[in-house]
């Protein structure tokens, strides 16, 4: 239980669009657990109330999600038993360094950022082998994993808009020739430190900590801490 003499830990004042969405991704994701394991029809209906209440939160957030057609489009998502069980999605990065010190970054066909070789982790493959899989894929550069290097939570440092964890590796280039995707990538390429493109995506999250493990320093893996409670205003 929080400690209510405790002073508040976060910035204050109204809820963030952030803080918005994550809590209505938490309470969707609580009623869709809910509705996957009781069988009652009491608890059923309460459960779809959250639902509704998520939505109307999401819709508060950004106007364009209907809360109606949200709601349904939970509800299909919704399982049976442990198949029912909410949890975020998983991307895996790779952050590929070669001998001159420089990373390997894709301009994404999507959005036109710059960004690390990123992909949704494949059911069949550890999280390591996905990272090697969507750097040939998408750059075809042959490569090696050095370490994990961070964890992050997409909904809580603003970077998905989806509950989303993201496995970022440290990769050494061990071969290959740079061949950009066709389809996902609308351009590839080596950068060093002080030459890098833009837009580029989330610096703040990766980028020291990447040329810190490319130059060869010893690095902590970076994931979020704790926080108490974890639902407080602004609080990353």
């Amino acid at each position: 239980m929080a400690d209510p003499t405790r002073p508040p830990t976060g910035t204050g004042g109204p809820p963030s669009e952030a803080d918005l969405l994550r809590w209505s991704e938490a309470l969707a994701g609580i009623a869709r657990t809910g509705l996957g394991f009781t069988q009652s029809a009491y608890e059923r209906e309460r459960f779809e109330e959250v639902l509704a209440v998520a939505a109307d939160i999401r819709h508060a957030a950004d106007a364009s999600y209907e809360p109606e057609a949200l709601v349904q489009e939970w509800m299909r998502s919704v399982g049976e038993g442990i198949a029912g069980y909410q949890t975020p999605k998983v991307a895996v990065g790779a952050v590929v360094g070669n001998d001159d010190g420089e990373v390997l970054l894709i301009k994404r066909a999507d959005s036109g950022i710059w960004l690390y070789p990123t992909g949704w982790a494949d059911i069949g493959y550890s999280a390591s082998e996905v990272a090697v899989k969507e750097v040939a894929e998408e750059t075809g550069i042959e490569c090696e994993v050095v370490q994990l290097l961070a964890v992050l939570d997409g909904l809580r440092m603003g970077f998905t808009r989806i509950p989303l964890y993201s496995l970022v590796f440290h990769c050494r280039a061990t071969g290959g020739e740079l061949r950009p995707h066709p389809l996902e990538c609308a351009d590839a390429g080596w950068f060093r430190r002080d030459n890098l493109p833009e837009p580029l995506a989330s610096w703040d999250l990766w980028g020291e900590l990447a040329f810190a493990a490319i130059a060869g320093d010893p690095v902590a893996v970076r994931y979020d801490l704790p926080r108490t409670p974890p639902w407080r205003i602004g609080d990353v």
